[in-house]
């Protein structure tokens, strides 16, 4: 076994070398991507994938919400039998089940009912997209590199298979560990949660219970979910296929998320980390913004004393006012809604020497702080950046 899996990962090192290897030179990529906001996600790596002087081709349906022809790569598209009114209703419907807030098991059962419908609508452009026979015979003839997909739909998987392309997967996720399993990933229950357990990876004996059942539903959870795609992939390809078969043969694997904010687990070489990579467009934020140090007003030990007296020898006002004399006026007015003391979405983090000195005065004024006090400060500061 141990010998079987080191050549699989062998395989697969040398096949994303080669990919790397003809990407260099401009390579052939066709994308077959998921509608909404996993489109959001992947659209900037394949605007910059044609920036770069690789020929891209984007494959969609005629009815999407986010999906749409550009001028930044190439884009084919096929009819397909539903409307906008439809995706729109099952969406509806699929998020009105998620926030019901039903006790378990009855949410499981609710979730399931939604999800096979939304599959099946969306697993529909799928099979318009193989009755189309223009469009399937330029794919055949165009003799692509790679495909690029969100597995979630498992139409670019089965593209992948029926062309039999190398595959690189760009999301965030599949239901029933799919991604783990298809890796075959070692992944113990006794540790790792299950979707709708609510449980952490510290769990109770019951709680452990209740996760070796749910795992034990997974299997008919997905392939009931996956049922109608798994039937027509096994009419196209002419032979019995599941769910791991679809999936088990890609190339590489993109996880749109950061390791360190999962339970941990051990993962397979071809598993790659990219978290950051979402579908927010972040504004850019004024050059003074981005420095790490800016220049500080001086401030006087009398005007220190004035500021603690008006402080009433409070550390959070005291900290705003000293941050209020500190930063120059033309950055107060540059910075409101731009910079907080953490910093966060679309807002920068306050400069490092302004931290540092802003912590000496603290010292030199507080020997000892509550933890209220010292959790306070942050809140004041963010108020005169409003």
């Amino acid at each position: 076994m141990v010998t079987v899996l080191l050549l699989h990962y062998q395989h697969t090192a040398w096949m994303l070398l080669l990919m790397i290897a003809g990407f260099s030179e401009g390579g052939k990529l066709v994308v077959l991507p998921m509608d909404g906001s996993h489109w959001l996600s992947m659209r900037q790596v394949v605007e910059n994938l044609s920036q770069r002087g690789h020929k891209v081709v984007v494959v969609i349906p005629q009815v999407s919400w986010q999906l749409g022809i550009t001028k930044n790569y190439t884009v084919k598209t096929y009819p397909v039998t539903y409307t906008k009114e439809d995706l729109d209703v099952n969406l509806q419907t699929y998020i009105d089940v998620h926030l019901a807030g039903q006790p378990f098991p009855f949410n499981v059962l609710s979730i399931y009912n939604s999800s096979v419908a939304v599959f099946n609508l969306l697993f529909s452009h799928c099979k318009s997209l193989f009755n189309h026979k223009e469009l399937m015979q330029y794919l055949k003839q165009s003799d692509f590199d790679a495909l690029l997909t969100d597995p979630v739909s498992l139409c670019g998987a089965l593209i992948a298979n029926y062309f039999s392309l190398p595959s690189v997967f760009f999301m965030r996720g599949l239901p029933c560990n799919l991604h783990y399993k298809a890796n075959r990933c070692p992944d113990p229950l006794s540790y790792v949660p299950r979707i709708f357990t609510m449980n952490s990876d510290y769990m109770t004996f019951s709680q452990r219970l209740k996760n070796v059942l749910i795992d034990s539903a997974e299997f008919f959870y997905c392939n009931g979910c996956y049922a109608q795609g798994l039937s027509f992939a096994s009419e196209v390809l002419q032979r019995d296929v599941t769910l791991l078969d679809l999936l088990s043969s890609t190339s590489i694997w993109l996880m749109r998320y950061d390791f360190v904010f999962e339970y941990p687990r051990p993962v397979m070489p071809n598993m790659v980390f990219i978290g950051g990579i979402n579908c927010g467009e972040r504004k850019a934020l004024h050059e003074q913004v981005t420095m790490s140090d800016i220049t500080l007003m001086r401030i006087s030990d009398s005007e220190k004393e004035r500021m603690l007296r008006e402080s009433l020898q409070r550390p959070g006002p005291y900290a705003a006012l000293l941050c209020r004399a500190m930063i120059p006026e033309y950055l107060i007015v540059s910075w409101r809604g731009n910079v907080s003391y953490y910093g966060g979405p679309n807002k920068a983090a306050l400069p490092r020497n302004l931290m540092q000195r802003l912590s000496n005065y603290l010292q030199e004024s507080f020997i000892e702080m509550s933890q209220e006090d010292f959790c306070s400060i942050p809140g004041h500061i963010d108020r005169i950046l409003v």
